[in-house]
């Protein structure tokens, strides 16, 4: 039996992804309604350890590395979607990122009540600033701006309970709703990858039903039925990703 699905849509967020913070932008400034709707769930690419705590559950990361070909597409692409807004992106270099020393002090900007505060003040340090959010002092810098402690926000990624305890139970929510790269959205068992998708999601939350529903739809608490072989032949032979999207 296929698992039950959250009834509330959610947003699975990433700072690495230069397409999540596009996402980002624009729910903020195009459909704050959305973003006040959605539960907000950071996903991010685990290091040994994460990946270790995952397997003893059973649990994988859904997410393949992207080829140097579509890392250079990915370059153009950003330019002319943050032209098309008005952003004036600034590329980080990211000489050897671990992603837990900027998501896991999410958490501890959550208990705060400064979690929008928080992703803001990151998504900006990023992409407007070109700062390296994975080094410590960058993140200290940031949680002392926003009143948080610095030392703990700094120390986070060695923080046995955020990584045995909310930090696990983030990689194994985005593993088990199948979110292979950002920015992702599901509503319901409907789910969609990418900036492009992005207004399909707000109009299913808006209208409160799956996109596309007929008289004849299921029910969103109804699973869908699983996909038969021929489905997977053609989602093997389909292009594997799509400019709105990427790990």
């Amino acid at each position: 039996m296929a698992a039950k699905r959250s009834k509330v849509p959610r947003f699975y967020f990433n700072f690495r992804s230069p397409y999540s913070w596009i996402a980002y932008r624009d729910l903020m400034d195009r459909y704050p309604d959305v973003a006040q709707a959605v539960e907000w769930h950071p996903w991010w690419e685990p290091d040994a350890d994460g990946e270790r705590r995952m397997a003893e559950h059973r649990r994988h990361f859904p997410y393949a590395a992207m080829s140097r070909e579509k890392h250079l597409y990915i370059l153009q692409d950003v330019r002319r979607l943050t032209a098309e807004r008005g952003l004036a992106v600034s590329w980080p270099v990211d000489l050897d990122p671990v992603w837990e020393v900027p998501h896991l002090p999410y958490f501890l900007a959550l208990d705060a009540g400064l979690g929008p505060a928080y992703i803001e003040r990151v998504y900006r340090a990023r992409w407007l600033e070109g700062r390296d959010i994975c080094d410590r002092t960058t993140i200290a810098a940031i949680a002392e701006e926003l009143g948080l402690p610095a030392d703990r926000a700094a120390a986070a990624a060695d923080d046995e309970e955020l990584r045995a305890g909310r930090g696990l139970q983030a990689l194994l929510t985005l593993s088990e709703a199948g979110a292979f790269g950002v920015p992702f959205f599901t509503h319901g068992y409907d789910k969609f990858w990418g900036v492009d998708r992005l207004p399909a999601f707000v109009d299913s939350i808006r209208s409160g039903s799956r996109p596309g529903a007929g008289s004849g739809a299921r029910s969103r608490d109804t699973p869908p039925a699983e996909p038969s072989d021929t489905d997977f032949a053609a989602a093997r032979s389909a292009d594997p990703g799509h400019a709105g999207g990427c790990g």
